[in-house]
């Protein structure tokens, strides 16, 4: 796989927060960090985080006081201001007294700064998990949260799990100046974006990518470039962008993924992105749009 030297930035990255994975595995020194007073926790309602609204959003900082002393809290790590937490909680008081606004996360993804976009991407894919997985995959006992949330562990047979991310390729196949995009049904009309779909057990990403291509539009493909990364957290989702080179145009759709695809000009995709085309292009949250920005912009 061709790799670009130039990584392009993408949403949902670009965390400033140290991980401290070393504090995870400590219990004190975690009981310590959340006793100190520039601690502060990202308050997430139903999967959605409280922002400060305004200009410039940002998110609301929550006070340990402030946060349910039975939340479910989980560390995120250690910023430039103090230890950083996350809590699944109710949200009213922080939206009253503090003038918090509850966000849908695709939205708060949006506007938000990039590294703190990322941040909630990381709260929530993590709570969402601890939120699926109260019982053990091995003996079917009840889990507990460990590693300050990095970890479940059974309280039966003591087996740990840990949270999952799930490998998507999502890619373009091009040829001759063209790259193929297409439509789910449940997308809105004109919307057209990258293909995309789920790596395979004991599959590689290229293999992945080829796969997919054969199997939603007929296409097969040779050489496949790895572009960029980006996490996707609906709810665990690692979106690894690709370009794989068309041996031809001719398609045959997969009528139960997709309802259209459609070869299309780097002018078409240009002006799509632009907001002025004949289709409606991915969002720039979605690494669909970086795609497709990389493709028009190559020489």
């Amino acid at each position: 796989m061709t790799i670009f030297h130039d990584v392009p930035v993408t949403g949902f990255t670009g965390n400033k927060l140290d991980r401290a994975d070393e504090i995870r595995r400590d219990p004190a020194a975690l009981i310590a960090m959340r006793a100190r007073p520039d601690a502060r926790w990202l308050v997430l309602d139903g999967l959605n985080p409280v922002v400060k609204p305004g200009d410039t959003p940002s998110i609301l900082w929550a006070y340990r006081s402030d946060v349910p002393h039975d939340a479910l809290s989980i560390f995120l790590g250690v910023g430039a201001e103090g230890p950083r937490f996350a809590a699944a909680a109710p949200s009213d008081e922080l939206v009253a007294d503090f003038g918090g606004k509850l966000l849908d996360a695709r939205a708060a993804g949006a506007l938000l700064p990039g590294h703190e976009a990322a941040i909630v991407a990381q709260a929530r894919s993590i709570l969402d998990w601890h939120q699926r997985h109260g019982f053990c995959a091995v003996c079917g006992g009840k889990t507990a949260l460990a590693k300050a949330g990095y970890a479940r562990q059974c309280q039966a047979c003591q087996a740990e799990h840990f949270p999952r991310v799930d490998p998507v390729v999502i890619m373009l196949a091009v040829k001759d100046g063209h790259a193929l995009v297409g439509r789910q049904p449940r997308f809105p009309k004109r919307f057209l974006s990258a293909l995309a779909g789920f790596v395979e057990p004991g599959e590689s990403l290229e293999e992945a990518v080829r796969r997919e291509l054969w199997e939603e539009a007929g296409i097969t493909t040779s050489r496949v470039r790895y572009l960029a990364s980006q996490p996707w957290p609906f709810p665990s989702s690692l979106m690894m962008a690709a370009f794989a080179e068309a041996d031809g145009f001719e398609v045959r759709l997969d009528e139960d993924e997709l309802e259209e695809v459609r070869w299309v000009t780097k002018d078409e995709a240009r002006a799509a992105l632009a907001g002025d085309g004949d289709f409606l292009a991915p969002p720039p949250l979605a690494i669909a749009h970086t795609l497709l920005k990389c493709w028009v912009e190559e020489d």
